[in-house]
C-alpha cells in the first residue's frame, strides 16, 4: 500500500512541498497584507488621536468655564471683604470702586407665613372640594382641591402646584391633636403677605397677625407680617425687599444673614473694596497655561518625528491634517481679536503682557508689563470685563469656549454625531470595519490558495512517485532478463 504524501514530505519528488506552498502563498498575500497592516496602523493612530484631542479640548473648555464662573469668579476685578461675614457677605463686580463702608443691619427681610384655623380631626380632617386661591402681590395662585380631600392631601396639592412659585405648605399639629395648615412663601419684603380664599375653613388673611396664643378659630400671619430689610450704610438708611442687597453701593452685592450686634442693632460691619491685581494676575496665568497645554497637545498630535535611528519620519495622528490646523486657527482667532466690549481701554491681550512666542507659538505672560498696566486706576474692572464680558457671550472666555464647540458639539439626544471630532471618529470606525472585512477576505483567500496549491503539489508528488516506481520496475525487469541471458 502506497504511503500518503503530506505537505512537506515530498516522498515522490523529494521537494519540500510545504516550503514551496508557503513561499507561493506569501508572495501572493504580502502586498495586500502590507496594505492592510499600514491602513490598520494609520487608522488606529488617528482613532487614538481623536480621543486624546477630545480629552484636551474638554479640559480646555472646562478651564474656560471655571475661569468664567459667576458663583466663584476667577476674573473678579475687585475683591470685597466683610469684617463680619456672619452678619453679611459681600461680592463685587467690575463696576465697583475701591473704598471702605460701614454697614449696620437693623432688620432682615422676611416673607409671608400664614396659618389656618385649627382642625380638631388633625391631618385627616375633611376639606371641601373647589379652587383654593392664594393671593400675593396682586397675583392669584389657584390650587384645585378634589372631592374627598383631607388637610393632608390639600397640603400635598399646594406643594405640587405652587412649588414653582416659591409657595409651600405643611401641617403643624399641637399637643391636643388639632392641626393647622401653614403656608409659606419664599418672596420677601413688605406687602408680600398672602391671603387664602375659596375653600370653607381655609380662609386666611395674612395681613392680620395671629398673636402668641391664638384661639382655635383664629387664622392669619405667623411671626409677624412680611417686612423689608433695613440697614444703614455710612449712616444712610437703606431698605430692600430682599436680603440680597444690590445697587445700594455701586458694584457691590451684600447678602444679609443676621442683624448686627447690639440692642438696638448698632455694631457696624466694615466692608472693604480693593482692586484685585494679584488675583487677576493668577487668573491670567491660568488662562495662558490652559491655552499652552492645549496647543502643546495639538502640536504633539500634528508634528512628525524621527524614529529611534533618526532615519525615518514617524507620522503623528494629525500630520498633514487640516482639522488640527483649523482648530488652532479658530482658537487663536479669538486671542488675537480685539475686545468685544466697546470703548474699553484694553483691546488686546498684548496690553496685559500676554504675547506669542515666535518659535513655539505658545503664549507668554510678562507680569511686569501686567502690573504696569494695572497701575492705571480702574483697570481691574476693565480686565474683568475683557475676559468675562458684559453679557454671557462677548467675553474672551466665552468666545474661546465657543470656538471649540463645533469640534465637541453633541446633539440633544446624545445619539447624533454633530461635532467635527465625532464625525471624524465615525468615519474612522467605518474604516476599521472595512479593514477587518478586507483582512477576513484575505485570510479566506490565503486558506483557499494554500489548500489548492497543496493539493496540486501533492498530486504532482504522487505522480512523480508513481513514475519513479514504474521506472524502477522496468529497470529491475531488464536487469533480471540480462542476468538470465548471461547465465546461458
Amino acid at each position: 500500500m502506497a504511503s500518503p504524501i503530506l505537505p512537506g514530505s515530498g516522498l515522490g519528488s523529494g521537494l519540500d512541498i510545504g516550503a514551496i506552498v508557503t513561499a507561493l502563498v506569501n508572495a501572493d498575500k504580502s502586498p495586500k497584507q502590507t496594505q492592510i497592516d499600514n491602513a490598520t496602523k494609520t487608522n488606529t493612530l488617528k482613532i487614538s488621536g481623536i480621543g486624546t484631542l477630545k480629552s484636551a479640548l474638554t479640559a480646555f473648555q472646562t478651564a474656560m468655564t471655571n475661569l468664567g464662573s459667576k458663583t466663584n469668579p476667577a476674573f473678579a476685578g475687585y475683591t470685597a471683604t466683610s469684617g463680619t461675614p456672619a452678619v453679611l457677605g459681600v461680592s463685587a463686580d467690575n463696576t465697583a470702586v475701591s473704598g471702605t463702608y460701614s454697614v449696620v443691619v437693623n432688620k432682615l427681610a422676611t416673607g409671608s407665613k400664614i396659618a389656618s384655623a385649627s382642625f380638631a380631626g388633625g391631618a385627616a380632617s375633611a376639606i371641601p372640594s373647589g379652587t383654593l386661591k392664594i393671593s400675593q402681590n396682586g397675583t392669584d395662585y389657584n390650587v384645585t382641591i378634589p372631592a374627598n380631600a383631607t388637610l393632608q392631601s390639600t397640603r400635598d396639592a399646594i406643594n405640587s402646584a405652587q412649588a414653582v412659585n416659591g409657595i409651600s405648605a405643611n401641617i403643624v399639629t399641637d399637643s391636643s391633636g388639632a392641626s393647622r395648615l401653614v403656608i409659606s412663601s419664599s418672596k420677601t419684603g413688605a406687602g408680600s403677605d398672602m391671603k387664602v380664599s375659596g375653600i370653607a375653613g381655609l380662609e386666611i388673611d395674612g395681613t392680620q397677625t395671629m398673636g402668641t396664643n391664638p384661639a382655635a378659630g383664629a387664622s392669619g400671619a405667623v411671626n409677624g407680617l412680611a417686612q423689608d430689610a433695613s440697614l444703614t450704610i455710612d449712616g444712610l438708611a437703606v431698605t430692600s425687599k430682599s436680603n440680597t442687597v444690590t445697587g445700594a453701593i455701586s458694584g457691590l452685592t451684600m447678602n444679609l444673614t443676621t442683624v448686627s450686634a447690639g440692642d438696638p442693632p448698632s455694631t457696624p460691619v466694615t466692608v472693604t473694596v480693593d482692586g484685585n491685581t494679584k488675583g487677576l494676575q493668577t487668573s491670567v496665568q491660568a488662562f495662558v497655561d490652559a491655552y499652552n497645554t492645549l496647543k502643546n497637545t495639538i502640536d504633539s498630535l500634528s508634528k512628525a518625528t524621527p524614529d529611534e535611528d533618526g532615519k525615518l519620519t514617524v507620522q503623528a495622528a494629525f500630520t498633514g491634517d487640516s482639522l488640527a490646523r483649523s482648530l488652532i486657527a479658530d482658537i487663536r482667532g479669538q486671542i488675537t481679536a480685539p475686545s468685544a466690549t466697546a470703548g474699553s481701554p484694553i483691546a488686546y491681550l498684548s496690553q496685559l503682557g500676554v504675547m506669542t512666542d515666535r518659535n513655539t507659538g505658545n503664549l507668554t505672560f510678562d507680569t511686569t508689563a501686567f502690573n504696569k498696566a494695572m497701575s492705571t486706576p480702574g483697570m481691574s474692572g476693565k480686565v474683568q470685563e475683557m475676559f468675562t464680558g458684559t453679557n454671557d457671550t462677548n467675553g474672551l472666555l466665552a468666545r474661546m469656549s465657543k470656538a471649540v464647540d463645533p469640534y465637541l458639539k453633541a446633539s440633544a439626544d446624545g445619539k447624533t454625531t454633530t461635532g467635527l471630532l465625532d464625525q471624524r471618529l465615525t468615519i474612522l470606525n467605518n474604516n476599521t470595519r472595512n479593514i477587518t472585512s478586507q483582512q477576513l477576505a484575505l485570510d479566506l483567500r490565503v486558506a483557499n490558495l494554500t489548500k489548492t496549491l497543496t493539493a496540486k503539489y501533492n498530486a504532482m508528488d504522487l505522480l512523480v512517485g508513481q513514475m519513479k516506481a514504474t521506472a524502477s520496475n522496468i529497470t529491475s525487469f531488464f536487469s533480471s532478463l540480462n542476468a538470465q541471458q548471461s547465465a546461458k
